[in-house]
């Protein structure tokens, strides 16, 4: 069968043609749900390639595979062995499942969310680009077989995955490269047999230009949970059934500043304080900030280096003995050695989706201490995200810029997109042009599916 396979940086979906209706079906591969969370955890880390080499579909590739990993599969049997786990025992969890297990062990096992945030860093070792494909190829595989289970078992061979203008902001084409290569790699490994791209963005353009009845120059922004992307695309009646879109597409720009970046932010701002950010030294000094903001980089390979290594839990150590406020610092250690800093990012990405809807709420952090959460009011999530969201819509205007003419009308589609703190932000920099809602999670892998029965079928 043929799909369009959305791996997204919060949330990973896939779909395929119905054969009856003629339209697009989001297939539900976790819990009835068409959308699963962008995670995996595994008992170890080693035990990430051990289960590729089991779960791999082709006997051929799976060969290859375990010779190219002896000695990583070497390693997961001796942490099998170390840790007291049974052969037969479940070592890797994707999704809901990989949430849970973290939020039940959090100093224990091997955690990553958002792993399609880490393919284009810069300056990435052979091993950490085997560990990502690694990582990349698990979830495929048991995103894909979830997608066959509700196919009866129909084979899934042909795809289209979306991907970003840019997967990051410095050395855009080597990154680029770096990344399409691990995509593809894992994709193969997972069993489909033809692989190809399209940018995010037109891929959310063709899915809403069904519904035009009139030709449009439409600015499409996605805002995804690891880059913003944004195309200007002449699309309706007279574009739609061109197979050949590149003369309607005018203009596209992207970068890794998305969703993600939005919940960071948050963390850092709002809710870092009450792990001492803000406290004072003893001897009337500014707190140094920059441990505190590798705390929740959770899409940054390098800050999340830093502060688990041991020269950090030194440092902090110091900062409990300089400090004022010492049980702050404490507090902030105790979320380091428990590994809790992902749970305090997905705290705030709660508080900024609960905000979408209210102009307030309550981030509630009781799983680090009883009754420790605070209040977030709408504007100060507008001022935490200044930032990010100024580079948001100045990637608008460069789409807009390349053109050479203004759109008719925005559609703007990503998880992000609901708020209404990008909704002003849009308004303010781009002026009174209509803004049209799509399907926030919907509309890129609805797009890629369509792309995808006009290049396979």
């Amino acid at each position: 069968m043929i799909s369009g396979f959305d791996f997204g940086t919060s949330n990973c979906a896939i779909g395929v043609m119905n054969a009856q209706s003629g339209g697009v079906q989001l297939l539900p591969i976790e819990n009835q749900k068409a959308f699963m969370p962008s995670t995996l955890y595994a008992l170890a880390r080693e035990m990430v390639c051990e289960h590729v080499a089991q779960a791999m579909p082709d006997p051929i590739l799976a060969a290859e595979y375990k010779s190219m990993r002896h000695s990583g599969l070497l390693r997961a049997k001796q942490a099998r062995h170390q840790h007291g786990f049974t052969d037969d025992e479940q070592s890797l969890f994707v999704g809901g499942d990989a949430f849970e297990e973290y939020f039940a062990w959090p100093g224990e096992g091997y955690f990553i969310k958002s792993p399609k945030s880490f393919l284009g860093a810069s300056g990435l070792r052979a091993e950490s680009i085997h560990l990502f494909e690694d990582i990349i190829t698990a979830m495929m595989i048991n995103i894909k077989r979830r997608g066959e289970a509700c196919l009866n078992g129909q084979s899934i061979e042909h795809t289209v995955i979306g991907r970003p203008v840019n997967f990051q902001g410095l050395n855009a084409e080597q990154s680029n490269q770096q990344a399409i290569a691990i995509l593809t790699v894992a994709a193969k490994r997972a069993g489909f047999k033809s692989v190809e791209f399209l940018y995010e963005p037109i891929a959310a353009g063709l899915h809403y230009e069904q519904s035009l009845r009139e030709d449009k120059t439409v600015l499409v922004v996605d805002v995804g949970g690891g880059t913003t992307d944004c195309a200007m695309v002449r699309m309706g009646p007279s574009h739609i059934h061109n197979v050949q879109r590149r003369d309607d597409f005018l203009g596209h720009s992207g970068e890794r500043v998305g969703g993600n970046d939005l919940d960071i932010q948050l963390a850092g701002k709002q809710l870092m304080p009450l792990f001492g950010m803000q406290s004072s030294l003893k001897g009337g000094g500014h707190m140094p900030t920059k441990v505190f903001w590798d705390a929740v980089s959770t899409n940054d390979v390098a800050a999340q280096a830093s502060f688990i290594e041991r020269q950090t839990g030194n440092y902090l150590e110091q900062l409990l003995r300089d400090c004022a406020e010492p049980h702050l610092i404490q507090r902030f250690i105790d979320l380091r050695n428990n590994r809790q800093n992902h749970h305090v990012v997905r705290s705030a990405e709660q508080g900024k989706i609960a905000l979408s809807a209210s102009p307030s709420t309550f981030v509630n952090l009781d799983y680090l201490q009883k009754e420790l959460g605070t209040d977030i009011t709408r504007e100060q999530f507008a001022q935490a995200v200044e930032r990010p969201l100024s580079k948001m819509t100045d990637l608008m205007e460069e789409a807009i810029k390349q053109a050479g003419c203004q759109p008719e009308l925005i559609f703007v589609t990503g998880g992000s997109a609901q708020s209404p703190v990008i909704r002003q932000a849009i308004a303010e920099k781009l002026g009174d042009i209509d803004v049209v809602d799509g399907d926030h999670f919907g509309s890129v892998v609805s797009g890629l599916t369509v792309f995808a029965q006009r290049i396979f079928a």
